[in-house]
């Protein structure tokens, strides 16, 4: 697929997906000569159309001063606006015989098993060998076509390198049903993970908002101040094991959703000094444990290990559990032989 010039045009379609998809940035910058709203004046400067200028604030890609913007906030004169424009997805993914680990299915939804390094649907640069590839190969044209030709039948997402469960909604009615759902809290979702230190409390409850990074903006960030878009995020934990090694100290941790942000799992224990073991975005990865187990790490040691949901047409209280993969089970068998505690 041809990619786009660095400067933009006014089509609104070619950039139809902001927020949380991944994306590679080309950015431009302009100084405000004209006093006006942000809106206006971002869609002056660049010669877009308002309501795209709309979608870039709202989607935390324009940057006014080095801070995120309102719509409606006033630019003065001698203002510095940065615009990271996403590169648009591909107008539609196309069918390929990938083999899935399907836990469930019917007409209505299909739970998988998703493996880690299979991301869950097309983005720029990335048309091939995703989960929705392989969907559409498998289900034909039974999908949900409410996230569009390039996320068909897709109600959440997990990340590339996080393996586990995931439902996807094969009519619109059901991807209604579990998008409701979602936004009440009705879906349950258990992650297992390992994390750097020793979390002293047996359990607890992180509850900080979340927001695209301030100047990383491939990165999410816990957002305290008020001025920056943020939104809100909860995550509960339980210690299940503690591990020492050699003086350094790692924790086996459960955590349970309230909320479903980006990265949220990973940011919010980057956030209490507990980074993900193997997640170097985030600050893990720099232990001597995890140097001598490269092999078996592939990213974050996350797995989204149970789903629990509403059967969107029966209304069966449905659950879902799968184990981990045989690198992160690994990985926990040499912190159990190890361990010194």
């Amino acid at each position: 697929m041809k990619k786009p010039a660095t400067m933009m045009n006014s089509n609104d379609m070619e950039y139809r997906e902001l927020g949380e998809a991944e994306y590679e940035e080309k950015i431009s910058s302009f100084t405000v000569e004209i006093p006006d709203r942000a809106d206006k004046a971002i869609s002056l400067a660049q010669d877009i159309s308002r309501s795209l200028a709309v979608k870039l604030i709202e989607g935390g890609a324009v940057l006014v001063n080095g801070k995120p913007c309102d719509k409606k906030d006033k630019l003065r004169a001698g203002d510095l606006v940065q615009i990271n424009y996403p590169e648009p997805e591909p107008d539609k993914a196309e069918p390929e015989d990938i083999p899935l680990d399907i836990i469930y299915e019917d007409n209505d939804i299909i739970v998988i098993n998703k493996p880690e390094g299979m991301i869950v649907h097309p983005a720029t640069g990335i048309y091939t060998g995703t989960l929705v590839n392989a969907l559409l190969y498998h289900c034909k044209d039974s999908l949900s076509g409410i996230g569009g030709v390039a996320r068909p039948g897709i109600v959440h997402r997990i990340d590339k390198d996080t393996s586990g469960l995931l439902v996807v909604a094969k009519n619109d009615e059901a991807h209604i049903s579990l998008s409701e759902q979602m936004k009440i809290h009705g879906v349950s979702r258990i992650y297992h993970a390992l994390v750097v230190g020793n979390i002293k409390d047996d359990s607890g409850t992180i509850n900080k908002p979340i927001g695209r990074h301030p100047v990383d903006r491939k990165k999410m960030a816990v957002i305290l101040n008020s001025d920056m878009k943020s939104r809100e995020a909860i995550t509960h934990f339980t210690v299940k094991e503690r591990y020492c090694i050699g003086g350094q100290r790692f924790t086996y941790v459960e955590c349970v959703l309230e909320t479903g942000r980006t990265h949220q799992i990973r940011v919010h224990m980057a956030s209490t000094g507990h980074p993900l073991i193997g997640d170097e975005i985030y600050g893990g990865g720099n232990t001597k444990f995890e140097a001598q187990n490269r092999n078996l790490l592939n990213g974050q040691a996350l797995h989204a290990k149970v789903l629990e949901l509403t059967h969107p047409r029966t209304l069966e209280r449905m659950r879902f559990e799968c184990e981990m993969p045989t690198n992160m089970q690994s990985l926990i068998e040499k912190l159990r032989a190890q361990n010194n505690d």
